[in-house]
């Protein structure tokens, strides 16, 4: 069995950033050389997600919106969490939102 592991880093200029990681992504596949299989995407940082939906400012806002309904960021006392970290909000919408997605395709072309 084949495999490939690549190692991504992206820098982040505010608390929570939405970026499309497929041209990345797809490089890896092609660097890979694996025409058939799996392909795991996870994130290894504890409150960073990774999903897959349309990349549409539309759909970005809608999240934005929709996440800090269900774990609003302020006021940092509501949770535990924050007497240690202000981040206790970033930790839930990460729980949400996921933290891997995997891809098979075995059609996919050289």
């Amino acid at each position: 069995m084949k495999s490939y592991r690549k190692e991504m880093w992206f820098e982040t200029k505010n608390r929570r950033e939405l970026i499309n990681i497929t041209p990345q992504i797809e490089s890896c596949l092609k660097n890979s050389g694996i025409k058939e299989g799996l392909c795991l995407v996870n994130t290894m940082h504890i409150t960073a997600s990774v999903f897959i939906n349309d990349d549409e400012p539309g759909l970005h806002n809608d999240f934005e919106r929709w996440l800090e309904r269900i774990a609003p960021e302020k006021p940092h006392g509501q949770y535990q969490h924050n007497g240690y970290e202000d981040n206790a909000d970033a930790h839930l919408k990460r729980t949400i939102m996921g933290r891997e997605v995997s891809y098979s395709d075995n059609k996919r072309k050289a």
